[in-house]
């Protein structure tokens, strides 16, 4: 039989044999077999029969050991297994020791690091002893900051906000977007190119809400660049749904727009006293055109009355085909140019800041179950007879909605309604963002009796700008729907994630915004699939388990990665530019290389 080795002794690992009657004998040919055996494979066990002499049994072996002739040659074994034994549980003692000392020391070392002690950046230090494995583990690679950049994004002077430094959920993780950056600067020479002689003035009405209406001044701006024209500070849309009396001053800073692009085109306030008098051409551009088309219908006619009124400017520049000046351009008056006033800038830092008090994440949700876009949709899932009723009469009253007879069950299925507040409650549940997650809704009153509530039940911790800021605050700017809109704007480019219901002029806004801004965390529901798989949960046909996984596999690759903007068939079914300014504003280092 193979001798035991010290590694096995020391660990002491115990195995049954057959065990002895305590009035058996123990010959000399047992005395090795009652204490060792050896097992198929010739490792050496101890079975349970000499595990049994404890430190008092040793005692008494050591005493009758002492007297000469008085033990056994069995007794004599039975003693030294006791030293044996002796000696093992005291190894087993110090290894034991040594163990709890290395454990406590790394718990301490950890709770330092964790509570801002330490000077080592924040990186944890583990080791494991026998394996002899060192894990080192970066949590500030981890801990992804949600840093805002007081030069970018609204232009308010927000200063840089960050998360709490620890391991960051997937829930809030921007997507990759390294290899890509901002680039709109123009020329060097830009301003010698403006020219001192104008072709003549442009007015501009600027119509629908806030949105349409910031993006279409941007358009205004390239192409008052293109006519080589003086544009004429723009007017807004006084007679839109929410009839905001609001000028372009009382909005954007007017100074700061003229200052931004002064290297680009000049900007008045009015015309000229030479020109007050003149009555100009009113002409509504097509939609969706070219720079071939301004310079060749367009600019005759600005040569020859001198002053042209566009009475719409939404969606006057196609997406694409365009040259690079002119889409950095655009750029240039929507992420640099148009900054909101002052106190418009200032109320929304402070809402931001309020949001996310030490550091907590925030999501701004885009719920668009308002009664203008339920009206324009047919959408009236969830409602009561009554409130459908008062829907479709909206519908009919604006003449300008083309659809009148809409079927609100089929428009739901073919994922063309918002989501209601409760299948809003649903998608953020199965995306995983716990209960306690602040939610700041960016729309206006929801729509129906007590519809809120379905997501209130879930997410309690919902605010708006009417519960978020205080009366005072909001006094300036409460009667003014556009004002509040821009609020909302502001807290939804800095939330740290963005989600939108509905695909509209906000929506496209504020994501393109945020792409500019680093590709910030944007989900865009699948209204089409999401709204069936809501249906089938309904109904039972599948777990919750199937459901949260269909949702979440559904949205993985709809987060606000960078991809190249999707030209398509017609320019009205084409990727809106201001929704992703890749590619004319944005560019990758790694085409850069090729």
């Amino acid at each position: 039989m193979a001798d035991p080795s010290p590694l096995n002794q020391m660990l002491g690992i115990a195995t049954a044999h057959q065990r002895r009657r305590g009035t058996e004998p123990i010959n000399e040919q047992d005395k090795t077999n009652t204490c060792l055996g050896d097992d198929e494979e010739g490792v050496v066990f101890y079975d349970g029969t000499c595990n049994q002499f404890n430190n008092h049994h040793c005692l008494v072996m050591g005493y009758l050991f002492s007297r000469k002739g008085g033990v056994s040659e069995n007794w004599d074994f039975l003693w030294e297994r006791c030293l044996l034994n002796s000696r093992k549980s005291v190894t087993r003692r110090m290894i034991t020791f040594i163990l709890m000392v290395v454990f406590f020391t790394a718990v301490f070392k950890f709770s330092l690091l964790i509570t801002g002690g330490g000077d080592d950046g924040g990186k944890i230090v583990t080791t494991t002893m026998g394996n002899e494995f060192l894990f080192l583990q970066d949590v500030n690679n981890l801990a992804q900051s949600a840093v805002f950049d007081s030069q970018s994004s609204s232009g308010a002077g927000l200063q840089k906000r960050k998360m709490k430094q620890f391991p960051v959920p997937e829930i809030w993780m921007k997507p990759h977007s390294d290899n890509f950056y901002k680039c709109i600067a123009g020329r060097e020479n830009a301003a010698s190119d403006k020219g001192n002689v104008t072709n003549g003035y442009l007015l501009v009405h600027a119509n629908g809400g806030l949105n349409q209406m910031r993006t279409g001044i941007c358009d205004m701006v390239a192409i008052a660049k293109i006519l080589k024209a003086t544009l004429v500070l723009p007017s807004l849309d006084h007679e839109s749904f929410w009839t905001d009396p609001s000028d372009f001053s009382d909005i954007f800073d007017w100074n700061h727009f003229v200052e931004a692009l002064k290297n680009d085109i000049d900007i008045v306030e009015k015309l000229p006293p030479e020109l007050a008098l003149v009555k100009p051409l009113i002409k509504a551009p097509v939609s969706w055109s070219k720079a071939r088309y301004y310079r060749e219908v367009i600019l005759p006619l600005l040569r020859k009355h001198k002053v042209i009124k566009f009475t719409h400017t939404d969606s006057r520049l196609a997406n694409n085909k365009l040259p690079s000046a002119v889409q950095k351009l655009r750029c240039r008056a929507n992420y640099e140019a148009l900054r909101f006033t002052p106190e418009i800038e200032e109320l929304g830092k402070k809402l931001v800041d309020r949001l996310s008090d030490e550091g907590e994440p925030y999501i701004a949700l885009h719920l668009r179950y308002e009664k203008d876009m339920l009206a324009f949709t047919g959408c009236s899932h969830n409602l009561s007879d009554s409130e459908a009723d008062e829907l479709r009469q909206m519908r009919y009253k604006v003449r300008h909605w083309r659809e009148k007879e809409i079927n609100s069950k089929e428009r739901r299925l073919q994922g063309g309604c918002p989501m209601s507040p409760r299948e809003a409650a649903l998608f953020l549940k199965a995306m995983g963002y716990p209960a306690s997650t602040k939610i700041y809704i960016v729309a206006g009153e929801i729509y129906g009796r007590n519809s809120i509530d379905a997501l209130r039940r879930e997410y309690p911790n919902i605010y708006s700008h009417s519960t978020l800021a205080t009366t005072q605050e909001l006094e300036p700017l409460i009667k003014y729907q556009n004002r509040l809109a821009a609020l909302d704007y502001i807290i939804a480019l800095e939330s740290d994630a963005f989600i939108y219901t509905y695909d509209g002029n906000m929506a496209k806004a504020v994501q393109g915004h945020r792409r500019f801004n680093g590709f910030k965390l944007t989900i865009n529901p699948d209204r089409l699939s999401f709204v069936r798989l809501i249906d089938m949960f309904d109904k039972s046909l599948i777990s919750w388990d199937d459901f949260t996984s269909e949702v979440k596999l559904l949205h993985r690759n709809r987060t606000g990665a960078p991809y190249a903007r999707q030209a398509g068939e017609l320019p009205r079914l084409e990727e809106n530019f201001y929704a992703n300014p890749y590619p004319g504003c944005i560019c990758n280092t790694q085409r850069k290389q090729k």
